[in-house]
């Protein structure tokens, strides 16, 4: 018969209440499914994207280039240009009359890195290929409803607007 020392029965309690204390903080608890290739959690939202482009006001714009390197875009070409976005997401395709309204927002980065067409990505976020009908993102976390998200979106213009088909894989309720 195998004894427990009392120093051991801590240890193991101290970690078994460590392992749940993580989603008790957030107040949440992981949604497990069936199977890994279905995703939780599905929802049709639409990205509002507004580039700052020097002529409009910055009060309404909600992305903007950061970093643009000169001696590429001498060429044409878009390499080394960084976007960062703070877009609004609707159910709906109006836009929100006022963007302090919105409740559910897009963070984040995506920058361009070949010579010819952006094609690629770095750092597990995707590019935004203008001339592509859909596109692929990856979800990479958030917070609120999209605590700890992962998954994709499929992104295709409509009328100005981008309809995301969301999928999330690990969702936390």
């Amino acid at each position: 018969m195998v004894s427990w020392s009392k120093a051991s029965l801590i240890v193991a309690a101290i970690f078994l209440i460590s392992l749940s204390s993580a989603s008790v903080a957030h107040g949440r608890s992981r949604r497990f499914v069936r199977s890994y290739d279905e995703p939780c959690k599905t929802m049709r939202l639409y990205f509002h994207d507004i580039l700052y482009d020097y002529s409009n006001s910055t009060a309404s714009s909600t992305s903007a280039v950061v970093a643009r390197s000169t001696a590429m875009s001498m060429n044409g070409s878009i390499f080394g240009t960084m976007v960062v976005f703070n877009d609004p997401m609707t159910e709906g395709k109006a836009l929100p009359p006022s963007l302090e309204e919105t409740t559910v927002r897009a963070q984040g980065l995506y920058f361009y890195d070949k010579k010819q067409t952006p094609a690629d990505a770095w750092f597990a976020f995707s590019v935004d290929l203008i001339s592509e009908k859909t596109r692929d993102l990856s979800v990479v976390g958030g917070t609120g409803d999209f605590f700890m998200a992962r998954g994709d979106a499929i992104e295709g213009f409509t009328y100005f607007r981008l309809q995301m088909d969301i999928k999330l894989y690990e969702c936390y309720v």
